[in-house]
């Protein structure tokens, strides 16, 4: 894929764009069973589905949007622990933070100090004043990080196979100075 694009750096975690050989990664973390129930299945059942999964809908969103997802690191020996970054919905108005991670790296703080990266180069290097998060109504352990995270409740959101879920939203504007470990690299 060439050279690897790094796009945060926290005090123990490094974010980058996916790369077509994090097609193994990303075909466990899109078939654990908290990922399949609270994000959903993406037809990934192979290390070809993932490959595809990662050219069409990872690094698609790069090149439309210039952001997406990351792939999050461990700093210290590059272990990938899980994914966080930036969705941008059809329905809407602004993107949503979104993030997943591995069973064993769960309850380490690593999804809160990748979030925390994500908003601080979302609204120094992006420009963006708001985002939103989305959750499923019994995923207790996203809601507990979104509120965390600053983000408040605004109510329930169709998604568009009729699911609702729930719609939290969180400025941005004092995220830049806030967030001094999270600096874009």
């Amino acid at each position: 894929m060439g050279d690897t694009t790094f796009i945060s750096e926290t005090p123990r975690l490094q974010l980058r764009e996916v790369e077509l050989a994090d097609a193994a990664f990303f075909h466990r973390l899109l078939n654990e069973r908290s990922f399949l129930h609270n994000i959903g299945d993406r037809g990934v059942r192979s290390i070809a589905d993932a490959v595809s999964y990662i050219q069409e809908r990872v690094r698609g969103q790069y090149r439309l949007l210039g952001f997406g997802m990351y792939l999050v690191q461990r700093k210290e020996d590059g272990t990938p622990v899980g994914t966080c970054g930036l969705v941008k919905r059809d329905f809407l108005d602004c993107p949503d933070l979104g993030f997943a991670f591995l069973p064993e790296h769960e309850g380490q703080g690593y999804a809160a100090e990748a979030a925390r990266a994500v908003m601080a180069i979302a609204a120094s290097r992006w420009g963006m004043v708001q985002l939103y998060g989305i959750t499923k109504l019994d995923n207790h352990r996203s809601v507990r990080l979104l509120d965390r995270l600053g983000f408040r409740r605004e109510g329930f959101c169709a998604l568009p196979d009729g699911e609702e879920v729930e719609l939290y939203a969180r400025a941005l504007t004092d995220q830049a100075a806030s967030s001094p470990a999270a600096g874009a690299r």
